[in-house]
């Protein structure tokens, strides 16, 4: 049976991921801070799909995901956003190789200070050598500020 794993009502933190997704999403994160476009397209696995409100977008090579990222740290950085973690809002083990997780991005500034956040869902494929790669990627957008 598929595990589900979400926040645990004794902590209230995100429960214990020994899937490695965690590692993962941190390596994203880092790639995505640094600008590192040709990192960020090996984490996927392609075809890949990228659903938002705006629509759905079939990626098909690694070149269209260099060109799907770059500029995306100087988008962030001029809105003031230098950094980002994933936190695991919900980690669902669907098969030995297929996971879904939905992760909050807080946009941080050079302080550590929250400005935002975003949230995303992926579908991610472990690859022959037991490595993840995202096969799609869900754009919830922008948390709304209060």
């Amino acid at each position: 049976m598929p595990r589900t794993s979400g926040l645990s009502p004794a902590t209230g933190r995100p429960d214990e991921d020994d899937l490695g997704v965690m590692d993962f999403l941190e390596m994203f994160a880092l790639s995505l801070t640094e600008g590192a476009t040709e990192a960020i397209a090996q984490m996927w696995e392609t075809p890949a799909l990228v659903i938002s409100d705006a629509g759905a977008a079939a990626i098909d090579q690694r070149d269209d995901l260099v060109d799907l990222f770059a500029g995306a740290r100087e988008h962030y950085n001029s809105a003031g956003v230098t950094d980002t973690r994933p936190e695991i809002v919900r980690l669902d083990e669907i098969t030995d190789m297929l996971t879904m997780v939905r992760v909050r991005w807080p946009w941080l500034d050079d302080e550590g200070a929250e400005l935002g956040a975003e949230c995303s869902t992926y579908i991610l494929r472990r690859g022959a050598g037991g490595d993840w790669k995202i096969r799609c990627a869900i754009m919830h957008g922008a948390e709304a500020l209060n």
